[in-house]
């Protein structure tokens, strides 16, 4: 099923929350909606539920409009990010409710939730209640549950936010998985760029209420549209110049030691501050003559082959740095 998002505009009193907001949602395509605190991203997805109600523009569903339709009627799962299971019921009550309260016969009901059991790893837990789940274990039956009635979409609300990062880590790549077994379109919304990346097919990056670039996660990463883009699919380096803001991201440079006073007086020379150390990658800090602080990432064996130490003098050589003339805020 296709979904898309015309227009969409929602004030709450004189603040606007959305701002003319426009996407599509190809048939069994996975979406993260991405962006700070106060997009509007959570906004959206109520709206595209039925929950809220915009001030202006249209929702289409498989080309139907749906911006009238009753939240019943949308046929729209929803997984919250603090779970909202219902605590009196077992794993596999919590999974069949949705089907119950659609009168589905027991025997198909019963054949749906123990399919279902099987698709998120938790047959051996049906007769468990949500107190004796772990967060993980928890965010999968609510899956579990939006998926039971068959939805037209499946919309996501920062699913993973209560959780530990390693147990982030491991439910976004299984969600990943189910979503290409099952292909129902679906829209992820997170503030984490790293989960947006690992993910989804394509990225809607919200700024202030509106949208500040839509594509793949491999255009937004290498072709972004703004300073704001860019600082906020991953990390950069941003260095202000009299033709504008120069960024490069922190593994797109040639690091070398200085070999002379011509080296050292380069712009991108400076003085190795700082060394720290995370596993597969290791983080300089170099600062500039000018107090301009620059972050590099190094691999072991780059780090190994230069052997820097701290106060060394360091000449960086970005790859691909990105001039923009201005600014701008989205």
């Amino acid at each position: 099923m296709s979904l898309r998002i015309q227009s969409i505009t929602k004030r709450f009193g004189e603040f606007v929350a959305v701002d003319d907001v426009s996407f599509t949602v190809e048939p069994g395509k996975l979406i993260a909606l991405l962006g700070p605190s106060g997009s509007g991203k959570s906004t959206i997805l109520r709206i595209i539920a039925g929950l809220e109600v915009p001030d202006s523009g249209q929702i289409y569903i498989t080309d139907e409009l749906a911006t009238a339709v009753p939240v019943q009627q949308r046929n729209i799962g929803f997984v919250f990010q603090h779970y909202a299971l219902f605590k009196h019921m077992t794993v596999f009550e919590n999974i069949a409710f949705g089907l119950r309260v659609r009168r589905v016969p027991r025997r198909e009901a019963k054949r749906r939730v123990e399919e279902l059991l099987e698709l998120v790893q938790l047959r051996s837990f049906a007769a468990r209640y949500p107190s004796q789940l772990s967060g993980g274990q928890r965010q999968r039956v609510a899956l579990a549950r939006a998926l039971a009635p068959q939805p037209k979409v499946l919309l996501l609300d920062e699913p993973f936010g209560a959780l530990d990062a390693q147990v982030r880590v491991e439910l976004r790549e299984w969600l990943r998985r189910l979503h290409d077994e099952v292909h129902v379109t679906s829209i992820f919304v997170t503030h984490d760029q790293q989960e947006a990346l690992e993910i989804s097919d394509q990225l809607v990056l919200l700024n202030k209420g509106r949208v500040a670039q839509s594509g793949t996660p491999q255009e937004l990463y290498e072709y972004p549209a703004s300073p704001f883009v860019m600082s906020f699919i991953g990390p950069v380096n941003r260095l202000q110049g009299d033709q504008g803001t120069a960024m490069f991201r922190p593994g797109e440079v040639v690091v070398s030691k200085a070999n002379g006073s011509a080296d050292a007086a380069a712009l991108l020379a400076g003085r190795l501050e700082r060394v720290r150390y995370l596993g597969a990658v290791i983080k300089l800090e170099i600062v500039l003559p000018d107090a301009q602080r620059m972050q590099v990432h190094l691999s072991r064996e780059q780090f190994h082959e230069l052997a820097p130490r701290q106060g060394d003098v360091l000449t960086v050589h970005p790859r691909q740095p990105r001039l923009f003339v201005e600014d701008y805020s989205i």
